[in-house]
């Protein structure tokens, strides 16, 4: 096998390898992975690699590791988990991708979040939205109180599947992390995160009321915009 290319996360890469592997058969179920050895010696790579690719092969269900002993497939591993490529979403195509599944996920969680959030979870929520719109008034960046903010509502479902799905997610779900969304809007970083303020401020105002109906219509409105603003700026792109 060629060496480990050098273009993405090479943890990324490794992870990618092994579960084809098990997927494919090449590891069976109950059988030992290569060792540490084996694999920085086949990869070329190093050894903090190859341990934080087996880390997320734990996290992911496909292995278990033994204290002295090595790595080995879980004996009722069955098919793939869910994952999204991370060396896709740099493509606009995908992240409208990822967005539609926020709308299908996070819509539902708006609602929940409307009728059985507590007061204090209400006033996290409000905190992170609060958090966005300061960090927009001083022009710095605000994507970790918006993710505080979208993860805040996810939590307060009382449903532990949304957020650990939001929690797997993480920053994909969060367009300019991974482009520059205020530019291919064609506006200001500044027009365009207050914009998004706003449509945050319609979920709280909904979630504060506790309206289902309208949490569920401003999650997704917020969403679709962000999809849309998205498939305007490829077919713009395409135009030239």
């Amino acid at each position: 096998m060629a060496l480990i290319k050098r273009r993405e996360s090479l943890t990324a890469q490794v992870v990618k390898t092994l579960s084809d592997r098990i997927a494919e058969g090449t590891y069976k179920r109950g059988e030992k992975l290569p060792s540490e050895q084996e694999l920085l010696e086949e990869l070329g790579i190093s050894r903090t690699v190859v341990r934080e690719a087996f880390a997320t092969l734990r996290a992911n269900g496909l292995v278990t590791t033994r204290q002295g002993i090595g790595a080995f497939v879980l004996s009722d591993t069955a098919i793939r988990p869910f994952r999204i490529d991370e060396t896709n979403l740099g493509l606009v195509e995908e992240i409208v991708s990822v967005l539609e599944l926020r709308i299908a996920i996070e819509t539902e969680a708006a609602a929940l979040t409307a009728v059985r959030r507590t007061t204090g979870e209400l006033d996290q929520i409000t905190k992170a939205h609060e958090d966005m719109q300061s960090a927009v008034l001083g022009g710095s960046d605000s994507v970790q109180a918006d993710l505080t903010f979208h993860r805040a509502i996810a939590r307060a479902t009382k449903n532990d599947h949304f957020l650990k799905i939001f929690n797997y997610l993480g920053e994909m779900l969060i367009p300019r992390t991974r482009l520059k969304t205020h530019l291919v809007d064609a506006s200001s970083q500044q027009d365009y995160l207050t914009r998004v303020g706003l449509e945050h401020e319609q979920i709280l105002f909904a979630i504060r009321n506790q309206d289902p109906e309208s949490a569920r219509a401003a999650m997704r409105l917020h969403l679709s915009n962000s999809r849309n603003r998205l498939l305007q700026t490829q077919a713009t792109h395409s135009e030239r």
